[in-house]
């Protein structure tokens, strides 16, 4: 294959949802009528917090670039510990990003930041009626009492495609980079999420820890070779300064949490999207067969909050950047017995329990009626000891009894 052919491959390669054989469905686009995506008044994190900065209720320090971004994190609760970095050019600011100047990602279960060092910062919230919204925050305006808060839709040229059902959502690509930032291949084609095998993940990503070297495809360089490209190693901090970001870190647990996250988001914003779209044909009701596509959506998210098919862990486990997983941590909802969803085993599996922690999330609680009693009625039924559905017979029943009691206890499931 030639070194162009390559390139144009890897530029159109994107991660999809983890939602296997999802049929193209042929909906009303987002941006119009019931869905009003840039019209319907948003209500995430960061839009709400941009209204009180606008009119001077919030503060932020201007007094360095990196100061900024720190300050911001911290004024939407989202610790520096999360910080990812990319330095493969798959951004709206792909000019600024290189092995020399990495972007860096920060997220919590609602709110994603991106920054590029002598860039903007790009904010992705979750908005429970919208899925994500995005948007500019154009910091370099230190002067200004009201630095430029913009929504944009150029990030729709990513975010929009068929890795997300045309709909507004997340892509993880995985690339081989060049020192210029841009990709002679990629991997992972149309999938995000945490089934996705460690060995197609993290092309054009950094690992730093005890999994920096890996069986992964991240802290690695292509090069045009006979018959393709062959590969460099890119060691996080060779090719950059660390002092233009607020930590050390890139950890592998933190982009094992990120990709958990990132297929979550997407299949709640296709649930969001295709029950309003379903209620407003059927007037208000939905029809038989759009209740047939609404149970497998359901089924679909059940499975995923439930961890079917996760990919194995690493062979010893995972070992964890302490501070990341303190602050991880810190974030727990236990119940009377102190178990939480948060619980860590990160020998072969994420979680103790294998059950997304998103469910407590603003997302889960605020989807459509009709179809959460569908998600709710797949959970009950996936979690019993006995004549569940065969295909959750990967958890046993200490584990299903552990997880219901958590559910219960923190009101996502009703006591039965």
């Amino acid at each position: 294959m030639s070194h162009r052919h390559l390139l144009v491959v890897s530029l159109v390669l994107a991660a999809t949802s983890c939602l296997v054989g999802a049929e193209e469905v042929k909906e009303k686009r987002f941006s119009e009528p019931p869905h009003d995506y840039y019209t319907r008044p948003p209500h995430d994190a960061f839009t709400l917090w941009s209204q009180r900065f606008q009119k001077g209720d919030e503060k932020l320090d201007f007094s360095s670039e990196k100061s900024r971004l720190v300050s911001l994190l911290k004024a939407l609760d989202v610790s520096v510990t999360s910080q990812l970095l990319v330095y493969s050019a798959t951004s709206l600011q792909a000019g600024l990003i290189r092995p020399s100047n990495p972007r860096a990602l920060y997220f919590n279960e609602e709110v994603y930041i991106g920054y590029v060092p002598g860039g903007k910062l790009e904010i992705a919230a979750i908005d429970p009626e919208l899925g994500p919204v995005f948007s500019i925050f154009n910091t370099a305006f230190s002067s200004s009492p009201t630095p430029e808060i913009t929504r944009t839709e150029r990030c729709m040229n990513c975010h929009a495609g068929t890795v997300s059902w045309r709909l507004p959502g997340f892509t993880a690509e995985s690339v081989i980079a060049m020192n210029s930032g841009g990709s002679l291949d990629g991997f992972r084609r149309d999938i995000v999420g945490h089934t996705i095998p460690i060995s197609e993940r993290l092309g054009g990503w950094h690992v730093t820890g005890a999994h920096e070297k890996g069986d992964h495809h991240g802290n690695l360089l292509g090069t045009s070779a006979p018959g393709g490209y062959k590969t460099l190693p890119n060691p996080p901090g060779r090719s950059f300064d660390w002092d233009n970001y607020p930590v050390q870190t890139s950890d592998l647990f933190t982009h094992l949490i990120h990709e958990h996250q990132l297929g979550f988001h997407n299949l709640v914003t296709l649930a969001v999207y295709r029950t309003r779209e379903f209620k407003e044909a059927g007037r208000g009701m939905i029809g038989s067969d759009d209740a047939a596509k609404l149970n497998d959506i359901a089924r679909q998210l059940v499975r995923y909050v439930l961890f079917a098919g996760e990919a194995s862990l690493p062979s010893g486990g995972v070992k964890p950047d302490p501070a990341y997983q303190k602050d991880f941590l810190a974030r727990r909802k236990a119940i009377s017995n102190g178990a939480s969803l948060r619980d860590l085993d990160l020998r072969s599996r994420l979680f103790r329990y294998r059950c997304s922690y998103l469910v407590h999330t603003p997302s889960f609680a605020g989807l459509p009626k009709e179809f959460k009693d569908r998600v709710l009625a797949g959970l009950t039924s996936a979690l019993r000891e006995q004549g569940g559905p065969p295909e959750f017979n990967y958890l046993p029943g200490t584990e299903k009894r552990a997880i219901r009691a958590i559910l219960v206890e923190t009101g996502v499931l009703a006591e039965k």
